[in-house]
């Protein structure tokens, strides 16, 4: 079955430069992203529950976006990424982080819901309520 891509948005309350702390470092995504992260040069790994997925940096711009391309268990790039740009109003200044992954279309509601439950421990970590 193919994986569709969707794109959810969360508006939070926090600096763009605090924020991509959270979303490009190995502590940092440990805090709310999975259980543990360790990363080895490009290649990082997910940790949770005793589940562990390897995806390598494909991407990053400072301050604004990291993109993470699932890998096999040849260390060979898949289809499959997920990306954490941070968006910034020029007027308002408002926040929020966009999210681009893919799921199932069977699993694109409890995707979501993963998000959802990650993104509310990610604005508990930085204290944006």
């Amino acid at each position: 079955m193919d994986k569709i891509r969707y794109e959810l948005e969360f508006p939070l309350t926090s600096s763009p430069q605090l924020l991509y702390q959270y979303i490009s470092t190995p502590s940092g995504l440990s805090e709310w992203f999975a259980n543990n992260v360790n990363s080895r040069g490009e290649f990082f790994t997910f940790i949770w529950d005793g589940s562990e997925e390897k995806a390598r940096l494909s991407s990053k711009k400072s301050g604004e976006k990291v993109k993470f391309r699932w890998i096999d268990e040849d260390n060979k790039d898949t289809d499959f990424y997920f990306e954490l740009r941070i968006l910034e109003d020029e007027i308002t200044k408002d926040v929020s982080l966009m999210i681009t992954d893919y799921a199932q279309e069977d699993d694109l509601e409890e995707a979501r819901l993963l998000w959802e439950n990650q993104i509310s421990d990610l604005k508990h970590v930085i204290g944006s309520v």
